[in-house]
């Protein structure tokens, strides 16, 4: 496939921390982290401008900090460091793996990381780095599932592509129900009024007000990265109304 035949010249793809857990209880799979990191970097080389929202539950979660005896502000504060931590580390495989990359944050700290302007953040992809982004919006109650909505129309991408654990959205939980029903295609409405877990709600309306698609795929078979980005027909599309 070449580069004029691919269908997304800009894309946004969405990373959990879990993901890159692997099969430990916490941290980072070395093995893991170079697995994603190959993916990417097979796709960026043929042509496809790349931007990566990464989260940090891996390392800490504020949606649990009350069972830290920490406040929501703080311990939101302490997960954008987390999502740092694992930006700092895709950066750097990628870097190893022969991609030009750049992490940016939402939080100032000019010795680790760029702070994120729009302006440098769209120029680094046009000139065919990859982009990582750190520490979410850079404010507390915002996931960083709205982070990646939110910098995925701030970049102009052409879709928002989540990565996850399932192979899509489904109309249970397929970890806990064996009947669930997974889900080809779906219009923002039905996810907001279905309440399906796709990704918070903030972040689904955001993406419905800018008709920005969004794709929904397993990360953990390998090659899917590549072929989301290729435009397989894998996973779930959430977009504008069905017909």
């Amino acid at each position: 496939m070449d580069k004029a035949s691919l269908p997304f010249a800009r894309v946004m793809l969405k990373l959990s921390g879990e993901a890159l857990m692997g099969n430990h209880p916490y941290g980072i799979d070395p093995a893991v982290l170079r697995s994603v990191g190959e993916e990417i970097q097979s796709v960026h080389a043929k042509g496809v401008q790349i931007a990566i929202v990464v989260g940090g539950g891996n390392i800490f979660r504020g949606l649990e900090s009350s069972a830290y005896g920490v406040g929501r502000v703080r311990a939101d504060h302490m997960g954008m460091l987390a999502t740092i931590i694992n930006a700092l580390a895709l950066g750097e495989i990628l870097d190893h793996l022969g991609a030009e990359t750049r992490v940016m944050t939402a939080i100032d700290m000019i010795k680790i990381a760029e702070p994120y302007i729009r302006g440098r953040a769209t120029s680094h992809l046009s000139k065919g780095r990859i982009v990582v982004f750190g520490a979410g919006t850079g404010n507390p109650f915002f996931t960083t599932d709205t982070a990646a909505a939110l910098r995925a129309m701030e970049i102009d991408a052409d879709i928002l592509l989540k990565a996850t654990k399932v192979d899509g959205v489904f109309d249970a939980d397929p970890e806990i129900d064996p009947d669930a029903k997974p889900f080809s295609v779906l219009s923002y409405r039905e996810v907001l009024e279905k309440h399906l877990k796709v990704m918070d709600l903030t972040a689904v309306s955001l993406a419905m007000e800018q008709n920005l698609p969004i794709r929904v795929f397993n990360l953990k078979e390998k090659g899917n990265i590549f072929r989301v980005i290729t435009g397989q027909d894998i996973g779930t599309l959430v977009t504008g109304e069905r017909k």
